[in-house]
């Protein structure tokens, strides 16, 4: 069984912001492999199915994002994961440009306070991440207010598209492995 994670900050007004790209990839997945997301437990909305035959749980954490630890660490405890192999969490990075994907087995936080708290909260960095590229934040620019910001213009297609992608690696990373699915998407 695996957990895939999307990183974002609940209620309507963050909604489709940089900042909630992983939610976006999760309701894409669950678009795609009709599964509901209607279940709220562990600081989370989840939902449970398969993908290409492995059993899923599909998790937005409801805690904001620089909480987000607590919900991932409840969830993997409650369903007994192991999270170097089980654990997949999707989320924003404003290093990678617009659209792009970047696949890591683990890592740092990278200045990500989402993932700062999870690393915190598992005593781990070795878990897979999807990371989707919002871009830099301009110059002069806050990065709270850019990264809480929505897309403009062709970005929106762009982060369709991305969304889509990852939505697609999140399956090549449960059928194959995650070697083939960096070695495709990166």
């Amino acid at each position: 069984m695996f957990i895939i994670a999307g990183l974002g900050n609940p209620t309507k007004e963050y909604e489709h912001t940089r900042h909630n790209v992983g939610f976006d990839t999760i309701d894409i997945i669950a678009e795609k492999y009709n599964i509901g997301m209607s279940e709220k437990k562990h600081k989370a909305i989840i939902g449970k199915g398969h993908i290409e035959g492995q059993k899923v749980i599909l998790v937005k954490p409801q805690t904001f994002m620089n909480l987000s630890g607590e919900s991932i660490r409840e969830i993997v405890d409650y369903y007994k994961i192991d999270e170097e192999s089980e654990l997949i969490v999707i989320y924003d990075d404003i290093s990678l440009a617009p659209g792009k994907l970047r696949i890591r087995k683990k890592g740092s936080a990278g200045g990500h306070n989402g993932i700062k708290n999870i690393i915190a909260h598992l005593g781990t960095q070795n878990f897979c991440r999807i990371k989707v590229g919002v871009g830099e934040k301009p110059k002069g620019w806050d990065l709270a207010d850019y990264v809480l910001g929505h897309f403009k213009g062709e970005e929106i297609k762009l982060m369709q598209e991305a969304f889509e992608t990852a939505a697609e690696a999140t399956a090549a990373i449960l059928t194959e492995d995650i070697d083939a699915a960096m070695n495709r998407y990166n």
